[in-house]
């Protein structure tokens, strides 16, 4: 088969299985495995500025190059067993997705809102975003929840998606390896300022075309949802650099206007106009979510499977 349909095989069994099964076990998840390594070398962080900074760099560097480069040579070494390759292709492009471990973690903070079960919103809401979330009202929790999908439809779908059609399996991984030090270290302020500062910006970089993707593919996913399509392109173009991350609030900003909500971070940012969300709002972020990866993914597969994307093979 040609490298752009053997690429279109392998996307179409990693969303199968993501589906289908969602996350591997913790031991064998590459994802794991990227943390692990960032944090070990975290720990043999210099503290000085500029130490801190170099080892940063270091740190940026070696997550791409070992798994991006791994997955290149554990391919070419499965060339003489065609099966096998194809079914390790699988398994590790669908460890770069997690859009069945977002939309329930997310579904799962909804419905403890509609419950009125704050506590239970709470704790559901910490596998999703890194804030203190123990004073949080039931209006910033849905909106915490909303945005961690909207801004995950793109690190957990689109952007691994995005360079898988590019440069294949060890383009998706690299890719994660780098956002995963993003969240690890690339916080501003505390004690990774230095550490995390070459591994923010490389996460900037590797997101500037898909988190805008991202916001892009939400505005016919609200109309297919009956949602605002329209509403999503006006909050985008509105609200998409209002906050810090110079990509983040793309996709956020969209998905505030597509939902009509504002989605507020107290002290940081206020996307959309809208009224305040609620459960129900955070129900229908996760239908927004999966419309959106299937609109991704059928241009991603009409792209490998028609055109025949040169560097599809990895």
């Amino acid at each position: 088969m040609s490298p752009g349909v053997h690429a279109a095989v392998v996307l179409l069994g990693a969303l199968a299985v993501d589906l289908a099964i969602g996350e591997p076990p913790v031991a064998l998840h590459p994802v794991v495995w990227m943390g692990r390594l960032q944090r070990a070398l975290r720990r043999l962080a210099p503290v000085s500025r500029s130490g801190a900074f170099a080892w940063g760099l270091l740190m940026a560097g070696s997550g791409p190059l070992l798994f991006g480069g791994g997955a290149w040579l554990l391919l070419h070494a499965l060339a003489p067993w065609p099966l096998v390759r194809l079914g390790v292709e699988i398994y590790l492009l669908k460890c770069g997705f997690a859009v069945r471990a977002l939309a329930e973690a997310a579904l799962a903070v909804g419905e403890a809102l509609a419950r009125g079960d704050l506590e239970g919103a709470r704790s559901g809401l910490r596998s999703l975003v890194s804030r203190d979330t123990s004073r949080l009202g039931a209006p910033l929790l849905a909106a915490a929840a909303v945005e961690s999908v909207a801004e995950n439809a793109s690190d957990s779908f689109v952007a691994p998606l995005f360079y898988f059609v590019l440069f294949g399996l060890p383009g998706a991984l690299a890719y994660r390896a780098a956002n995963t030090l993003d969240a690890l270290v690339g916080y501003r302020g505390g004690d990774t300022e230095w550490l995390g500062k070459a591994g923010a910006r490389l996460d900037d970089l590797a997101n500037l075309a898909p988190a805008r993707l991202t916001a892009a593919l939400l505005v016919p996913a609200a109309w297919l949802c009956r949602a605002s399509g329209r509403g999503a392109l006006r909050g985008w173009w509105r609200d998409g650099a209002l906050t810090e991350s110079p990509n983040a609030g793309r996709p956020m900003a969209a998905m505030a206007g597509a939902l009509g909500v504002r989605l507020e971070k107290v002290g940081h940012y206020r996307l959309g106009r809208g009224v305040e969300p609620g459960g129900a709002e955070v129900g229908r972020a996760v239908a927004l979510l999966w419309v959106t990866c299937a609109i991704a993914a059928a241009i991603a597969l009409a792209w490998l499977g028609v055109l025949h994307a040169p560097f599809a093979e990895a």
